[in-house]
């Protein structure tokens, strides 16, 4: 497996990942190698984020290898769907999902995401349309929703 730290405007990101794809990428509050060549299984992941951070990409096309359970692969691939710069509300996504009920198991799942950015589950709000929720920090989910144009948008998806 291989590991590359990335400097962002958000602070220092881990990519991890193999020939199989992208199995993680996480903010990481301290850079922990300096490794100045990229390995070549991470090279495309690592130049789309750059882009992303450059407003150059809107969307991710290299391959990503998510481990979890069939239930939490079918909610990041939900959020897959989420267009740049839109959001969409937990209870939202419970109803894609087609449970409603199901809206904490939802909401567990996408705390589980271990590919950040790329499966965008910064673009799940509150229903009310509060910044809730986010492992990279509620901080860095309003930076990542200004830098796809957030607040210029009027309504939920």
């Amino acid at each position: 497996m291989d590991t590359f730290y990335l400097e962002s405007p958000l602070g220092t990101i881990k990519v991890k990942g193999d020939a199989a794809g992208i199995q993680e990428i996480y903010f990481e509050e301290a850079r922990l190698n300096d490794a100045a060549t990229v390995p070549k299984n991470l090279a495309p992941c690592v130049e789309q984020l750059q882009q992303y951070f450059d407003g150059k990409r809107q969307q991710f096309d290299f391959n990503i290898n998510p481990q979890g359970t069939v239930f939490q692969q079918k909610i990041w691939q939900l959020l897959g769907d989420l267009p740049f710069g839109r959001t969409l509300s937990y209870l939202k996504l419970a109803r894609s999902y087609g449970n409603a009920k199901a809206i904490r198991a939802v909401a567990a799942a996408i705390g589980k995401n271990p590919i950040l950015v790329a499966i965008p589950c910064h673009r799940v709000i509150g229903s009310d349309g509060s910044l809730v929720g986010y492992s990279g920090g509620i901080d860095r989910k309003r930076k990542l929703l200004q830098l796809e144009g957030y607040p210029m948008q009027t309504s939920l998806i």
